[in-house]
């Protein structure tokens, strides 16, 4: 781990995403919470996915944080993106919505008498 802190953003664009050293477990932290990885020319770019809401990503980004932080790294979150104030409880994990695909129902099992 380094002293500079990881940072967690909103972009210029609107998207939450990440900024700062980060090592293949914070990375994996991110993950947990939701954030996709995208390769670039000058590295990675750490990101939650877009169109999914305000409130979603603030979850999400302030469940990143709060677990980053319990895992010792330093995070620096925008205020923006903070779902609770400083000296609160710490957010829970995101309730996840139920998905929206159809899915086909299980096969019967046919047993010979």
């Amino acid at each position: 781990m380094t002293s500079a802190p990881i940072r967690i953003i909103r972009g210029e664009g609107g998207e939450v995403e990440v900024e700062g050293p980060y090592d293949k477990f914070a990375a994996q932290i991110l993950a947990h919470a939701g954030f996709l990885t995208f390769p670039t020319l000058r590295g990675q770019w750490v990101r939650l996915s877009f169109d999914l809401g305000r409130a979603w990503e603030n979850e999400h980004a302030s469940w990143a944080a709060e677990m980053l932080s319990a895992a010792r790294y330093q995070v620096h979150l925008d205020p923006d993106l903070r779902i609770s104030r400083p000296g609160q409880c710490a957010p829970s994990a995101p309730k996840h919505r139920p998905a929206m695909t159809a899915q086909a129902a299980p096969a019967e099992r046919r047993t010979r008498h």
